[in-house]
């Protein structure tokens, strides 16, 4: 490939801004577009056509996860690189389901970011042996507890994470206070957890609720 055809999408202008100077010095790739929010990278993707987009995870409009699932469904030969602020498991098992060829950190050395659109480019994957075992690893520990749950089950734990009492969750929820002691207990045999503060706190800590 002659030249590397990039998109830039993020919406922090100095993040973009360096990123298209140390890309542009490259030689080798030339940055055809800049977006700021995920409708509009989607809008400069079928303009531009793009070999690789170089995107955030965190955008206005639309969210990084929901421009490389559309991009993966309409755009199938554009190469997605996620350029993320966040080490961060579910984000990167998201990225990876959502077809992204590869998960870097922002923190990453410029050299090395340049490096990465050039391998994807030529069609390599970039997710690495940690970064796969460690998104398999908060399936099976997060994931896969939290899908396991119903959807009112799901409402209980936000609910238990802040702090709320069986009469108040009742009263939320319209339901009795019988119910919710139900399914309290289902919750925590699904979860594995002997207490409503180890059901808090496992929500807290996996990004499931604010803290």
């Amino acid at each position: 490939m002659s030249e590397i055809r990039v998109l830039l999408a993020d919406d922090h202008p100095a993040i973009r801004a360096g990123l298209r100077a140390e890309m542009e010095s490259a030689g080798d790739i030339n940055v055809v577009g800049e977006a700021t929010d995920g409708e509009e990278a989607l809008r400069l993707v079928a303009e531009l056509h793009p070999d690789v987009v170089v995107l955030d995870m965190v955008l206005p409009e639309l969210n990084g996860l929901d421009v490389a699932r559309r991009l993966r469904e309409t755009h199938p030969g554009v190469r997605v690189l996620v350029l993320s602020g966040y080490d961060d498991e579910a984000l990167a098992l998201g990225a990876l389901e959502a077809g992204a060829v590869g998960y870097l950190l922002k923190e990453e050395e410029p050299e090395a970011i340049v490096q990465a659109v050039r391998a994807v480019a030529g069609g390599e994957q970039l997710w690495t042996v940690e970064q796969l075992g460690r998104t398999r690893c908060w399936r099976e520990e997060v994931q896969e507890p939290w899908e396991r749950l119903s959807g009112r089950e799901r409402e209980v734990v936000v609910l238990v994470a802040e702090g709320k009492s069986n009469r108040e969750i009742a009263a939320g929820l319209c339901v009795t206070e019988k119910t919710v002691e139900k399914h309290v207990s289902n919750v925590l045999g699904k979860l594995a957890s002997s207490s409503r503060t180890e059901v808090a706190l496992w929500a807290v800590r996996n990004g499931l609720v604010e803290s």
